[in-house]
């Protein structure tokens, strides 16, 4: 398996940026909000991102899999792949909150080797790649304190008003964030410690955070248990977990 090259660090960095400024015009200027079938927003940022960033990124004998865009089989016989999440947490944008992000990954021969993910609100930007290591820019205006047999966490703000987490936060220090991408990015950047989900995630809410997690030599697993493949047919995952390095014992404990 080849990795990721110098070119598309640059041009993903590049592609990254443009992504969250759009983001933000938007969110400056208003937009119209629809629901897709199954009840989750969709807003014109949502697609005039993903369009700029396949613009951007594609490029020939490259797949393309992106939750705004209709998928193309074609990307199953594809070696690089992009997994692009134009805005992971719709609802948080849509409802004024700053936990959303854009996602970004590049699959080679079906593995995550690159990952960037920014949060334009907070000017957080985590970029990296396996073998390459995580260079990351800002910080979250929240700190969590704890580490060691009482791992970070950050979980999702839905999942916590469920109920999900009852008590967890009773246990361990937990901060609620809206986007799954931007909680990996967090623990890979070393804000957090883990982070999991018990309900199913699709390849494009996870794929860049588990590059950016593995990059910074941290580990992605399926709490439910099951074979992490990437770039197939229906890419999604019936619950997922990353923790930093030497952490994942410390999170299991508690899932």
């Amino acid at each position: 398996m080849s990795g990721a090259s110098l070119r598309d660090f640059d041009r993903v960095e590049s592609a990254l940026r443009h992504a969250m400024t759009l983001a933000l015009r938007f969110a400056a200027d208003g937009f119209e909000v629809e629901y897709k079938a199954g009840g989750s927003p969709v807003t014109a940022a949502d697609r005039a991102i993903d369009v700029l960033l396949r613009d951007e990124l594609v490029e020939v004998g490259d797949g393309w899999l992106s939750e705004e865009s209709r998928d193309d089989a074609r990307r199953l016989d594809c070696s690089r792949v992009w997994v692009v999440d134009p805005l992971d947490g719709t609802s948080s944008f849509v409802a004024g909150r700053s936990d959303y992000s854009v996602s970004i990954a590049l699959l080679v021969d079906r593995q995550p080797v690159l990952g960037a993910i920014g949060s334009p609100v907070n000017g957080v930007t985590v970029v990296g790649g396996v073998g390459h290591g995580v260079r990351v820019e800002g910080s979250p205006a929240w700190r969590l304190t704890g580490g060691g047999d009482r791992p970070r966490v950050v979980m999702s703000q839905s999942e916590m008003e469920r109920g999900d987490a009852r008590g967890l936060d009773a246990k361990l220090p937990v901060q609620p964030v809206g986007s799954a991408a931007y909680k990996l990015a967090l623990v890979a950047a070393g804000f957090a410690d883990a982070t999991w989900t018990t309900w199913p995630k699709h390849e494009w809410d996870v794929a860049a955070g588990a590059a950016l997690v593995l990059a910074a030599g941290g580990e992605v697993w399926l709490p439910r248990g099951g074979h992490m493949l990437w770039n197939r047919a229906r890419p999604r995952f019936l619950s997922f977990a990353g923790a930093r390095a030497g952490m994942r014992s410390a999170a299991e404990r508690f899932i």
